[in-house]
């Protein structure tokens, strides 16, 4: 759901955003005085980030993906490129491989994938790797054993400094997020914010959080308030 254009909160700031092919999306609109704020929602289906080096195992040597859409520099991107995730009880078929390589592998899946997969994927925050499960990942060239890398991943909210300035929020806080679903609206506690220079104000979510609440990507949820702070 979108903001009520005539509420006073839905008015300030502008910030320019586009999704991970580099389509652009309506601007993030900062209230003049900050807190609540809406801020429009990102599904993330489950998907793949490999170096290069395994990329080029997957598929062959001196592999380049193939992005699915455009490129902005310095951004990450969906490409054409799939893989299949095997685990102990089951396979995770199609799993879409985002762009550029990374430094570290690591898979972003759902608990419900991982139950599929049978595997039990801790809730972690993105690059948080160590004592993560690993799985089997078959390309078109080869099958590889990640032996780490496998995670669910935190419900978190992006917000490049500027806006964090403005909400007076810092990396590592914690806040409430209400979302704006029709039938289905749900409080998340907790919600971890990363703050970088590339990123805009978006909250995002796997596919489970994004069912219960009945939200999809490009609806509104309400930032509502910090709870905690980032620890020194």
């Amino acid at each position: 759901m979108t903001p009520n254009a005539g509420d006073s909160r839905s008015l300030g700031h502008e910030s320019q955003r586009s999704d991970a092919s580099g389509h652009q999306l309506p601007p993030t609109i900062l209230p003049a005085e900050g807190l609540p704020v809406h801020i429009p929602v990102v599904v993330s289906m489950r998907h793949a980030h490999f170096t290069a080096a395994i990329i080029e195992q997957l598929f062959c040597d001196r592999y380049r993906l193939h992005p699915s859409g455009v490129v902005l520099p310095g951004q990450q991107f969906a490409t054409l490129e799939t893989v299949d995730l095997i685990g102990p009880q089951g396979q995770l078929r199609k799993v879409q491989v985002i762009g550029p390589p990374r430094a570290m592998n690591q898979i972003e899946i759902s608990r419900a994938d991982a139950l599929i997969l049978g595997i039990r994927a801790p809730v972690r925050e993105s690059g948080d790797l160590i004592g993560t499960p690993g799985l089997t990942v078959q390309g078109p060239r080869s099958q590889v054993v990640l032996g780490m890398g496998l995670i669910c991943a935190l419900r978190h909210v992006h917000m490049n400094p500027e806006q964090a300035r403005h909400l007076g929020i810092k990396d590592q806080d914690r806040v409430e997020v209400e979302t704006q679903g029709c039938n289905r609206r749900l409080c998340f506690q907790d919600v971890l914010v990363r703050v970088g220079s590339r990123f805009s104000l978006e909250l995002h979510l796997d596919t489970d959080d994004a069912d219960a609440a009945d939200v999809r990507t490009g609806d509104f949820a309400l930032l509502t308030r910090r709870i905690s702070e980032a620890p020194c």
